[in-house]
């Protein structure tokens, strides 16, 4: 069965945006939502529904994830414990997309895998949603949307009760995780803006 090629950011190009969230939900102190490990990207908005950037090797990378109000995939055992009949969205895949599967530690269940080789984003060919789309991963992490940006830092008491301005939320983006402290103060004044910054800096530990 062929894969169906996908048409979205890059891992290089979804890192500002992944980084400049990290940034927020940690100066804030919710910076469990939002992280990079050494191996791995994470996001989860605090409703259970989340996803996972996890990288093999250079050029060799999976995104996957859930969301719990809209995903019709069971993968493995989710289909035994929900008694649904299982979608193969490993089939026709290569075998590294396996490498890593484990939901922990934001989920429980896997919706989605997609696999980037360096050249295109792939999944495997069937016609259930799994959730991606409801997600909005990645319309949370453009910068042609920032509403995702502002609503974490919105109540940051610095500002007062008033949002902050859009040029500087996209300055966070294109900071490609080279976030710096004045950037990030603008964003959220009164907060922790040192954890927010080390939060931002961590997705540079992995070449993209």
């Amino acid at each position: 069965m062929s894969l169906v090629k996908l048409n979205f950011l890059t891992p290089k190009e979804l890192r500002g945006g992944w980084a400049a969230l990290a940034a927020v939900m940690a100066a804030r102190g919710w910076g469990d939502d939002v992280y990079a490990t050494g191996t791995q990207w994470l996001y989860h908005d605090g409703g259970g529904n989340w996803a996972c950037l996890r990288f093999k090797e250079k050029n060799k990378s999976i995104l996957i994830g859930h969301d719990h109000e809209y995903t019709e995939t069971f993968y493995g055992k989710a289909a035994e414990y929900f008694e649904e009949e299982e979608t193969d969205i490993l089939a026709g895949a290569p075998d590294w997309w396996s490498f890593d599967l484990n939901p922990m530690p934001h989920g429980e269940w896997i919706g989605f895998v997609y696999g980037w080789d360096g050249e295109k984003w792939q999944r495997s060919n069937y016609d259930k949603d799994d959730g991606f789309e409801s997600l909005d991963l990645i319309g949370g992490l453009c910068i042609e949307d920032l509403e995702s940006l502002r609503l974490y830092a919105q109540d940051a008491p610095g500002l007062n009760g008033n949002p902050p301005n859009d040029s500087d939320l996209k300055a966070l983006i294109l900071a490609d995780a080279n976030i710096t402290q004045k950037q990030l103060e603008v964003v959220t004044p009164g907060w922790d803006i040192d954890a927010g910054v080390a939060a931002a800096r961590r997705f540079l530990e992995i070449d993209v």
